[in-house]
Parts: C-alpha cells; sequence; structure tokens
C-alpha cells in the first residue's frame, strides 16, 4: 500500500471514494458537482487530500483518501488543519489503512508547523470514534455550533 498527495490525474478515482463517502452520510450522488468540487479544492490548494492506493496482480486502485483543509488559531497563532473527510472504501477497511492516512495527516501538521488536527465525526460512527481515540485523539469539551445561511 502506498499514502501519497493526491493529483489532478487521480481526479476521477478520488470522486468515486468522494461519492460514497457522501452516501454514507445519506447524501445525493452527484458526480458533475462533486467533480467540480474537488477539482476547485485541488487547483486552488484550497485543501490537501492524500490518497490510499493497492497493487493486486499488477493493478494499482484508489481505495483511500482523507482531506484536509486549513484553519489558523488566533490564541495559539498557528495553523490547525480540519481532518474533514476521512474514507477507506468497504472492501478494503480493517486493514490499517485509514490509521495510515491520519498518519500522513499528521505528518502534514508537523511539516506546516501547525498546532495540530481536529475533526469531528457523528456520534453514532462508534468505529471512527474508536480509532481517533486508538491514535490519541482526545475529545474536546467544545461546542459547536453552525448557522445555515
Amino acid at each position: 500500500m502506498n499514502i501519497r498527495k493526491a493529483e489532478l490525474h487521480d481526479l476521477t478515482s478520488v470522486v468515486t471514494l468522494f461519492e460514497q463517502y457522501r452516501h454514507f452520510y445519506q447524501c445525493e450522488n452527484n458526480t458533475e458537482r462533486a467533480t467540480d468540487f474537488i477539482q476547485s479544492r485541488m487547483e486552488q490548494e484550497e485543501s490537501v487530500i492524500f490518497i490510499a492506493e493497492v497493487t493486486s496482480e499488477g493493478d494499482t486502485k484508489i481505495v483511500g483518501f482523507v482531506q484536509l483543509y486549513p484553519l489558523f488559531s488566533s490564541t495559539s497563532m498557528k495553523k490547525m488543519w480540519l481532518l474533514n473527510d476521512l474514507f477507506v472504501n468497504g472492501n478494503h477497511r480493517k486493514q490499517g489503512i485509514a490509521a495510515q492516512l491520519i498518519a500522513s495527516a499528521k505528518q502534514l501538521a508537523e511539516n506546516t508547523a501547525a498546532r495540530g488536527l481536529m475533526l469531528e465525526t457523528s456520534p453514532s460512527n462508534k468505529a471512527a470514534q474508536a480509532l481517533y481515540e486508538k491514535i490519541g485523539f482526545k475529545q474536546s469539551n467544545s461546542f459547536y455550533y453552525e448557522l445555515d445561511v
């Protein structure tokens, strides 16, 4: 297995996984819009996407991804990275791929002298919570609010 930063030539494979990720969260498929969204993030360097590749019988497939967005902390006066999306194809779960994607995210934070990583997950996503805690994430005592506009 290989983890690397996604490039524009990976767009179709990344979008396929992105749509599977969105389906997990009960979002309607919209491949055209998803393609535009991911392509814009990549071209405008508004996010960093790492992908997991596996090779079987000479065929290399992208089977997972993590997408990170930069944030800034006024109190620490440092960058933070929001681990916004993490997904591994169902056929490749329980193989340590998600942990390796998170390790790449952590390395990015270290390489950019960031304060760290932050994320949120659904209260019902117990498998993800167990993974995050195993890796060393701590549940925050902060409250998060949303305002749709």
